[in-house]
């Protein structure tokens, strides 16, 4: 049952680092771990007599041990001896075995607290006071408002390009504000659909939220000799449209970038006359006739 939090467990609630952000009753589980203590208590004090006769040099120890042991707090580590005999002796009768179920009880106790690891916000709460909780479920999700990561899909072509701690713009999709971000991780492996490498990019700003789209400009590569175009001219995905002489013809082209709206090509030879548009009904070898920079088939204004 979760009895208790620092904070109203709400979404939005913000804590502070070392606050309890939950705390589930324990009150079984934690008369089960007594019980174990209780158990290990009584094995140690059932070997007193025969490490009194047998083992007289170990025995002040164990009987510190027996002495200051607590059952309100983490049981203390049982004590060392150098004698090979005296701990074949009491590995034998069980108590090693006793002493890390005891530990192992303690540490499952410690997780019905659970402590806020560093300041944030609570931005998902699924559980209310008195809400049962069972093993598995989501009580919800807290995060540091100030550290992010966003998740971008590279071409294979430039991700050899990239390195850790490489600087990357972000940009809101607006335009509006712009961010500086370090490439923190690279996926090692390609997407098979997508041929491309996932590259995380971590950003830290105070106005930042959680679930924001954003663009982000990477400089993996400078390209020489090359021109930047529409993607709306490429013609199969490797031609272009020419002007020779008023008529059309159809290049080779080398696609070397794809942008969502533009390509960037090489193999344009110098003083190329290209389209600035996409004229509907194109074909090598029709006649047009440039004017004020623009491509007019059959005396047509291009549109």
């Amino acid at each position: 049952m979760f009895e208790s939090s620092a904070e109203d467990f709400k979404a939005g609630q913000t804590y502070r680092k070392g606050e309890l952000l939950i705390r589930i009753n324990s009150s079984e589980y934690f008369a089960s771990v007594q019980s174990a203590k209780s158990e290990l208590y009584n094995l140690i004090t059932s070997l007193m007599p025969d490490l009194r006769l047998d083992y007289p040099k170990a025995f002040p120890v164990w009987e510190d041990y027996l002495k200051n042991f607590d059952m309100n707090n983490s049981i203390a580590p049982l004590p060392t001896v150098n004698d090979n005999t005296v701990n074949y002796f009491i590995t034998g009768r069980g108590v090693q075995t006793a002493y890390y179920n005891v530990k192992n009880l303690e540490q499952r106790l410690s997780k019905y607290r659970i402590y806020a690891p560093y300041n944030g916000i609570l931005t998902e709460a699924l559980v209310n006071k008195g809400t049962l909780v069972r093993p598995g479920q989501k009580l919800g999700e807290f995060i540091d408002p100030l550290v992010y990561e966003l998740e971008l899909s590279i071409g294979k072509t430039f991700s050899d390009l990239l390195q850790i701690g490489e600087s990357v713009v972000l940009k809101t999709l607006d335009k509006q504000t712009t961010y500086e971000g370090k490439v923190s991780r690279i996926n090692g492996r390609i997407d098979q659909e997508t041929q491309t490498v996932t590259v995380f990019v971590e950003v830290k700003a105070k106005d930042l939220k959680e679930g924001m789209y954003m663009e982000a400009q990477l400089e993996a590569k400078e390209i020489e000799n090359a021109i930047k175009v529409s993607r709306k001219l490429l013609i199969d995905q490797s031609e272009i449209f020419v002007l020779k002489d008023s008529i059309l013809d159809i290049i080779k082209v080398n696609p070397v970038y794809f942008s969502p709206k533009e390509v960037v090509l090489k193999g344009v030879p110098d003083h190329t006359v290209i389209l600035s548009k996409s004229v509907p009904g194109a074909y090598a070898g029709m006649k047009v006739k440039v004017n004020q920079e623009s491509v007019i088939p059959n005396n047509e204004p291009v549109q």
